[in-house]
């Protein structure tokens, strides 16, 4: 199984930090065996996408819309995104969720639009604080995967990279323990077994929720989690590199 560092930039960096941000990037020595992919804003795909030819890095887009085209002010569609040379997107973001109020049906059709036009979906899913506390974090996140990716094939799953983010673990310093982010991990790929336990065994399943360099080696261990999305730590050069060189060693 690879692993995979994916950097979610978020609504961070103008062009001349992300332009820098890039260059030192591409100075990195990549281990074998990662795959390292990138998320800036919109405004800066298609430069990422210039500076990283030639490069093993993989550009992913934040979000995508369900639909090719069409009046939809402000939206971009997946073949907007392939035309510039854009490998993968993040669908399903906590944040999407929360302040978007984007359904994981919405999702599901995004990541069908993804597979669609040869793009990589990576799908977010996890429970809030309250639900993990109240003991219903299985039955959200089953909830989720069954909604989201419940309609595709074993072929087109096969192409999908799964995130589980813990909500309560977004941005707030708080990290799930290696214990409860191997559960969730071992739990979502029982769920994928539906497709066979040899499929299920192959999609990479990340982890996300405040992953740095000091705890990143404990769970990336895990057999169940494949590597990391990673938000703050994924703006400095130094700390993405160092999270990818310890997904290296996993």
């Amino acid at each position: 199984m690879r692993m995979i560092v994916a950097g979610n930039w978020k609504m961070n960096k103008d062009r001349d930090e992300a332009t820098a941000l890039i260059a030192a990037l591409k100075e990195l020595t990549l281990p074998q065996g990662v795959e390292v992919i990138v998320a800036p804003a919109f405004p800066f795909l298609a430069i990422a996408v210039d500076q990283l030819a030639g490069s093993s890095i993989l550009v992913a887009a934040q979000d995508c819309h369900e639909k090719s085209h069409g009046a939809y002010t402000g939206a971009v569609s997946v073949p907007m995104l392939r035309s510039i040379g854009v490998k993968a997107c993040i669908v399903g973001h906590s944040e999407r969720r929360q302040y978007f109020g984007e359904t994981d049906k919405v999702v599901g059709l995004k990541i069908g639009a993804l597979l669609e036009h040869g793009l990589i979906p990576i799908y977010c899913c996890g429970e809030s604080q309250e639900e993990r506390v109240s003991g219903k974090h299985f039955e959200v996140v089953t909830n989720q995967v069954k909604v989201a990716l419940g309609a595709l094939s074993s072929e087109q799953l096969s192409r999908v990279v799964i995130a589980y983010e813990p909500v309560w673990a977004i941005g707030t310093g708080l990290t799930a323990t290696s214990a409860q982010a191997q559960e969730m991990h071992a739990h979502i790929r029982g769920l994928l077994s539906a497709h066979g336990a040899d499929l299920a065994s192959r999609v990479p399943i990340l982890y996300g929720g405040s992953c740095k360099p000091d705890n990143a080696a404990e769970l990336f261990a895990n057999r169940d989690v494949n590597g990391g999305l990673i938000g703050g730590a994924s703006l400095d050069a130094a700390q993405f590199g160092e999270l990818i060189r310890l997904a290296g060693r996993a």
